[in-house]
């Protein structure tokens, strides 16, 4: 029995050798070492734009704006585990994560694979609770996912600057998270 999963992160900000896509990167070291199948999306260089709200997506199975959210939507659907990762901007997850969310409405009414979510997030906060409203807020959408849940996450506070990360014990934790799946 094939025991490799699909698995796909999201790379949810705007900056390029960002602190969260390192944390995404130790993530896919991890899931690459314990041989799963492994894509990464950066966010960064991707068009998407807001979600209209009219709801064309739920009869069509696929929202009728053309950018790239249709591609990374189809992608999130037929993965196994999906990973976000993300800056923490005012204590919430990323306008450009938020916006990827909203725009894969369509999944809501298509037979989704996605079982365990993974959130891996930085920030310049150094408080424990600091991500605690972005991991709500992604709760709120594996909620409407019944078959899915929030399998686990890493917050790497105090870290501002590009490369900032670099040593930090979240890097570790994301590796054997990454290769715990």
């Amino acid at each position: 029995m094939d025991t490799r999963k699909k698995v796909l992160i999201i790379s949810a900000s705007a900056r390029r050798n960002s602190n969260s896509d390192a944390l995404a990167d130790s993530f896919m070291e991890g899931a690459k070492a314990a041989g799963h199948d492994v894509e990464k999306v950066s966010l960064a260089d991707k068009k998407i734009g807001f979600c209209k709200g009219c709801f064309a997506c739920l009869k069509l199975g696929k929202c009728i704006i053309a950018d790239d959210a249709p591609e990374i939507t189809e992608k999130i659907g037929n993965a196994d585990v999906i990973a976000w990762a993300t800056p923490i901007y005012y204590y919430e997850m990323s306008g450009q994560m938020k916006t990827m969310i909203d725009r894969a409405n369509a999944l809501f009414v298509k037979d989704y694979k996605f079982r365990d979510v993974y959130f891996l997030s930085t920030a310049a906060g150094e408080e424990e609770d600091c991500d605690e409203r972005a991991v709500r807020g992604l709760e709120g959408w594996i909620e409407c996912y019944p078959e899915s849940r929030l399998a686990g996450k890493v917050f790497a506070g105090g870290v501002n600057d590009a490369g900032a990360i670099k040593g930090h014990k979240a890097l570790q934790e994301a590796y054997d998270m990454g290769r715990s799946i």
